[in-house]
């Protein structure tokens, strides 16, 4: 990665404008995944996070999987602005799609029982945690993301197209490509009202 870390940190967007000319290979993109999922924790250690990333034909078709749900939701409303919204998606290079594992969420809730109540909040923040690392790492190569929640509209068509399995839950949708407008300006709210130091 050729930012540093607060570089890459500070430069991690929303870019809602993004096609499918990125200058990244997809041996690339398999690596900062794989490099995800192995080396950012998780409660427990209990690896609960799976991803599953689209690209070409396959990553176009989720955006008309979401496309259709969400006009079969709205019904005869205008669609015009959604539609728009969805092609700016499509128009990205890929994918990335969070899930969390269930059944070992489950399968702790049960091994653990006094933490039960507070697994599915864990395993909600290991996925916040893998989503930075990815698109922080998307960042570092030039490529710019944001990140959607269609999750539980598409989520039977989803898991039908790409055989997933049952047990795994949508949690969001990152899609990827090369930046064609800047991100728009981030407001930030004064540190001294959101963070105390004391010793």
């Amino acid at each position: 990665m050729a930012k540093d870390f607060y570089t890459t940190i500070k430069e991690r967007r929303s870019y809602y404008g993004i096609n499918k000319e990125i200058q990244v290979s997809d041996e690339k993109i398999k690596e900062i995944v794989e490099f995800a999922v192995k080396h950012t924790p998780s409660a427990f250690n209990s690896q609960t996070t799976r991803l599953v990333v689209l690209t070409g034909a396959a990553h176009d078709k989720l955006w008309d999987i979401t496309t259709q749900e969400l006009k079969n939701a709205v019904g005869e409303r205008d669609f015009t602005s959604t539609q728009q919204k969805m092609d700016s998606f499509k128009a990205g290079y890929g994918t990335v799609l969070f899930f969390e594992d269930e059944s070992i969420v489950k399968s702790l809730q049960e091994q653990f029982a006094l933490y039960a109540d507070n697994f599915p909040i864990w395993s909600q923040q290991t996925s916040g945690m893998h989503q930075l690392v990815v698109w922080a790492a998307l960042e570092g190569e030039g490529l710019g993301a944001t990140l959607q929640h269609y999750n539980p509209l598409i989520d039977d068509e989803v898991k039908k197209e790409y055989d997933v399995p049952t047990d795994w839950k949508l949690i969001a949708q990152m899609p990827f490509g090369h930046p064609t407008a800047p991100a728009g300006e981030k407001e930030f709210k004064p540190l001294d009202e959101r963070i105390k130091f004391y010793k």
